[in-house]
């Protein structure tokens, strides 16, 4: 996030797209409603009536995939009305004049055409935005997981920079973070393209460094993403560890994905449970879990913070620097000779220009968001204040193209997907808990009245949903809360595992999967056998 938490209920206007905040962030949501009571308006852009819609001045029901028509016609409105920070344009951004030609062309009729919102509210989602003194845009993964993603988040960007609203209190460009520490992770260096400290792994200078950090030259290219390697499994990669991701859920196109990890010689899984990934893994390694562990999480508004082990671990379980570390050195490796979470991050610290300032003891308290640059620094909870890092911020020329699957005859339903509240991610951990389950024990898909009528379905009655990757069963909820022609699950329960179908296509910069727009067909069926014994409650099949 390029401003802090306490920001969220500062803005005059707050746009929220691609976020089902109340559901996946419901603390920091709290904040975005004490902006409202406060009375500040709030755009909504997400195809599902969501609980931030119902409070929403303006909700933007986009179709699927078409975030960029949308976000182009708004800064066409903002150019066209003279809502334009042309102060801060030329103080601070480069193509700043190509790009209000550029957008000249890209009217909200145009939009319209492919967004399905009304022109008229885009219109007043672009005066709202960009007559703000004060406007903020949040945004997860329901903008990110696009084949263009990339060109998502460049255009929310664009508006940033179009309006001045980045760098002050209560404005930014704010991603919120769907996990605990995947910033941390990011920040550590595991990313094919960085090392620690977002340093690019194709500079000759940061190769250096850590040529002499750690005594071994690394090639001046980008590595390979994790699409390329499931891809290359059993056939140039022949073994590989998992660490904390149930990958056989939470990937696209689950056979493929089955495929390959079974296509290893040798696969290692490091987890608190028994996964659906673990249990095909040829060694399973027990870790430790978060009130079990010493160590340090950064969270989604950079905070470096140190966590404490509050019980002893169970059995075998170690922590997870632990057992790399120890398999690092069992292999020959020098460099890995850590006792203590505590050498782990100093030696982080010593590497990363943005934690340069942090050690052990100076992030007792949770005080501090990166970057810290050097010792005695304040940290910085806001990004951008009085120059952007690389210089100036550059206008980005878009253009609009299609998912890489569409619509079809024969697949004539979106399919979108995403986390419901009770239960988190892939139930690794919520599902064990009988409370939990109490709240939400089953998946359903989310299929609007009308379509229930016109495909012939039932509420509380079951549907095969269907692509040429796969299909399922799933039980059909009726619901005004996805639009016409779009349908909803979420990914987290295993008898209804949605992401058999999802994975058509890949942003070409990040490889992040196409998981928010999948053409799909339903028809009605009846309830599965194992419905009548126990079992699982959905049919899986390839088809």
């Amino acid at each position: 996030m390029s401003n802090p938490l306490a920001d969220m209920d500062k803005p005059d206007v707050i746009f929220c797209i691609g976020t089902n905040m109340t559901e996946c962030h419901p603390v920091a949501a709290t904040r975005l409603k004490r902006a409202l009571a406060r009375g500040a308006k709030m755009i909504v852009a997400d195809p599902r009536r969501i609980g931030l819609a119902e409070i929403a001045d303006v909700h933007l029901p986009l179709r699927v995939g078409s975030d960029v028509s949308l976000l182009l016609a708004m800064a066409h409105v903002i150019a066209r009305e003279g809502l334009v920070d042309e102060g801060f344009m030329a103080r601070r951004t480069a193509h700043g004049e190509d790009f209000l030609k550029h957008v000249e062309r890209y009217t909200p009729e145009w939009a319209a055409e492919i967004c399905e919102c009304s022109p008229e509210d885009i219109e007043k989602a672009a005066l709202l935005y960009g007559g703000a003194d004060r406007g903020a845009i949040y945004y997860t993964v329901g903008v990110t997981e696009h084949i263009c993603g990339v060109d998502n988040v460049q255009s929310l960007c664009n508006l940033a920079l179009l309006t001045g609203n980045l760098g002050r209190e209560g404005t930014g460009v704010n991603p919120m973070r769907g996990q605990n520490n995947i910033q941390g992770a990011g920040d550590a260096g595991a990313l094919p393209n960085n090392y620690p400290g977002f340093q690019t792994v194709t500079d000759p200078a940061h190769r250096e460094k850590f040529h002499k950090a750690y005594g071994r030259k690394v090639d001046l290219e980008v590595g390979m993403t994790k699409v390329t390697a499931l891809d290359l499994c059993g056939d140039g990669i022949h073994a590989m560890m998992i660490n904390g991701e149930n990958t056989l859920v939470t990937d696209p196109d689950r056979h493929h994905c089955e495929h390959a990890l079974k296509s290893l010689d040798c696969l290692i899984v490091i987890d608190i449970f028994m996964t659906d990934t673990a249990r095909v893994a040829d060694v399973v390694l027990p870790a430790t879990a978060w009130a079990e562990t010493d160590g340090v999480c950064t969270n989604t508004e950079r905070r470096v913070q140190r966590l404490r082990a509050a019980v002893p671990p169970p059995g075998d379980a170690k922590p997870d620097w632990w057992i790399v570390s120890r398999l690092a050195q069992r292999m020959g490796w020098k460099g890995f000779e850590f006792e203590s979470a505590k050498e782990v991050f100093n030696e982080l610290c010593s590497l990363s220009s943005t934690y340069a300032g942090l050690d052990w003891d100076r992030i007792d308290r949770g005080e501090y968001q990166w970057p810290v640059p050097e010792v005695g620094h304040p940290g910085t909870p806001r990004l951008h204040e009085e120059r952007f890092e690389n210089g100036r911020g550059i206008f980005k020329m878009l253009d609009y193209r299609d998912p890489e699957e569409t619509l079809s005859e024969e697949y004539p339903v979106w399919l979108t997907t995403g986390r419901r509240l009770p239960q988190y991610h892939t139930r690794t951990q919520t599902g064990r808990a009988a409370g939990i389950d109490y709240l939400l024990s089953e998946e359903t898909l989310e299929v609007h009245p009308d379509d229930i009528v016109r495909l012939g379905l039932e509420d509380g009655g079951w549907a095969e949903m269907s692509n040429p990757r796969g299909c399922l069963h799933v039980k059909v909820r009726a619901t005004s809360k996805s639009p016409r022609g779009t349908v909803f699950a979420s990914f987290a329960f295993e008898d209804v595992p949605v992401n058999v179908l999802t994975g058509g296509g890949y942003d070409p910069v990040t490889q992040t999967a196409a998981l928010k727009a999948c053409p799909v067909a339903l028809k009605p069926v009846g309830p599965p056998p194992a419905l009548a014994g126990v079992g699982p409650q959905s049919g899986l099949g390839r088809l």
